[in-house]
């Protein structure tokens, strides 16, 4: 079984696990599937809003598919979210991120 299935399965008895939902949204991307991998990120930022790596990978995932104005705006969602977790480190990869991006 590949991990992508794996993770639809574990997500399809707990919906609300961060982890699997993640990873989802993580398997989707590197395998180019793009558009599932933003709905997955779509999906567990509107359960978890401040989970900041969710917002930065959203971000990479849109930037390679050229859509930086979407990446732009999910960068300063992130930063806003890494800062109310105070993490400091990921708003500051977030900052360099939007910075490189103009």
């Amino acid at each position: 079984m590949d991990r992508i299935t794996t993770l639809q399965e574990i997500l399809a008895q707990d919906p609300n696990n961060v982890l699997a939902r993640y990873g989802l949204a993580m398997e989707f991307a590197n395998s180019g599937h793009t558009d599932q991998a933003l709905e997955e990120f779509r999906k567990l930022l509107a359960t978890n809003p401040d989970y900041p790596a969710a917002y930065f990978m959203s971000a990479q995932t849109l930037v390679k598919a050229n859509r930086v104005d979407e990446a732009k705006k999910m960068l300063v969602n992130g930063i806003a979210a890494a800062q109310r977790k105070r993490d400091s480190h990921a708003a500051s990869e977030m900052q360099g991120m939007l910075e490189e991006l103009g």
